[in-house]
């Protein structure tokens, strides 16, 4: 078993590295296997306690720093990305620690600013420090749960269309959007595979109006009950990260019902590039799902019976819960990054129809067994 202890694990990298891992051991722990990974997770907080930080390096094979300061006066951001990576080179050799370090520097390091030398200096503090080092430069970061108006463009774009609101834009400006998987992705390769010096990720590179436009198109296209077409890996986390954001009040989403005098019609599902859909019964008192998805874009759709569907957001301990029924069907579409289940809490047979954007693949088979209501740990 690899001990990966993450630094800044409560910020949006750090999270999505810490599910990445949690994923692996859900895989393995359904296949009644022994999990690969002990993840030890550190939050800036930590830091303040030298005891504790140290602790948490014992034993340490890689060690993934994402912990360090973006929003704060000049001065302390100055000082404090520096600072953070010296308590961390301190803490490692108290404890004689010669675990990896991946270190999630930025494309603005180059930069004459406050924010860009104290990301440059924190990098070559702890180059010096070890040859088991990879600076990663990262580019503009996205990705579910990522806090709106706090230096994140795509998470403020989303709140504020979401909001009905227009956000200001700088027509001439370009962003570097690389979705916060695919940044805890390689920094894990990188760890776990060695890989030393400067790596740079594959960004896509557009305008700002053009990201607005994408977004503001996803919501025009949903808002109006269509799927739009996600069949782009970029599009496709884009989306997901925009889907995320309409939780927890944005489900179940009623239906449109067309009904006359031979009954009733109305449409499950529309658009989303084609996909697969299930028909499920389910018996009183049987709870299906209790997994999560990375990547898969997923519909519940209760048509028959009465049901509560639950969402927790993975790593964490509040549940969300939606009562549905056949009655008035409403759609609610599961978040990436989220396990879900639906419990049939009638007295007769559930009938669901569950729809996904992908085929079903065995080999990869995006799904990772995980019981909302079961302890959240990695």
């Amino acid at each position: 078993m690899k001990k990966i202890v993450i630094t800044g694990s409560d910020g949006l990298i750090g999270w999505h590295a810490a599910a990445r891992l949690h994923a692996v051991n859900c895989g393995a722990r359904f296949r009644n296997e022994e999990e690969p990974y002990s993840v030890v997770c550190v939050n800036r907080a930590l830091f303040s306690d030298a005891g504790k930080l140290r602790e948490a390096l014992i034993d340490a094979d890689a060690i993934l720093h994402f912990a360090g300061i973006n929003r704060a006066p000049d001065e302390d951001i100055e000082k404090g990305n520096p600072q953070i990576a010296k308590q961390l080179i301190d803490a490692c050799k108290a404890t004689e620690c010669g675990a990896h370090i991946v270190y999630a520097n930025s494309m603005h390091s180059i930069s004459d600013t406050p924010y860009g030398r104290s990301k440059r200096i924190a990098g070559d503090l702890l180059g010096a420090f070890t040859t088991r080092f990879t600076n990663l430069i990262f580019p503009h970061i996205f990705g579910e749960c990522a806090r709106p108006n706090y230096n994140n463009v795509t998470a403020t774009f989303i709140s504020e269309i979401i909001a009905g609101r227009t956000p200001n834009v700088n027509p001439d400006g370009r962003v570097y959007p690389l979705h916060a998987g695919a940044a805890a992705d390689m920094a894990l390769e990188a760890a776990l595979t060695n890989q030393t010096g400067e790596l740079r990720p594959h960004a896509e590179a557009m305008g700002v109006p053009d990201l607005l436009e994408k977004i503001s198109t996803f919501h025009e296209s949903y808002t109006s009950g269509i799927y739009p077409d996600v069949t782009g890996p970029f599009d496709l986390a884009l989306f997901n990260t925009y889907r995320a954001a309409l939780y927890p009040d944005g489900f179940p989403r009623s239906l449109k019902l067309n009904t006359d005098a031979r009954g009733t019609l109305f449409e499950a599902v529309k658009g989303g590039g084609g996909g697969q859909t299930f028909l499920s019964w389910t018996e009183p008192g049987i709870t299906r799902g209790e997994h999560f998805h990375l990547n898969k874009v997923e519909r519940f759709l209760v048509l028959e019976g009465e049901a509560i569907i639950r969402i927790r957001k993975v790593l964490s301990n509040e549940v969300w819960t939606y009562n549905v029924s056949g009655k008035a069907p409403a759609a609610v579409d599961m978040p990436t990054l989220h396990t879900h289940s639906i419990q049939n809490i009638g007295e007769r047979p559930l009938l669901t129809l569950f729809w996904t954007n992908d085929m079903f693949d065995p080999a990869n088979p995006d799904t990772f067994a995980d019981p909302v209501l079961g302890k959240s740990s990695v």
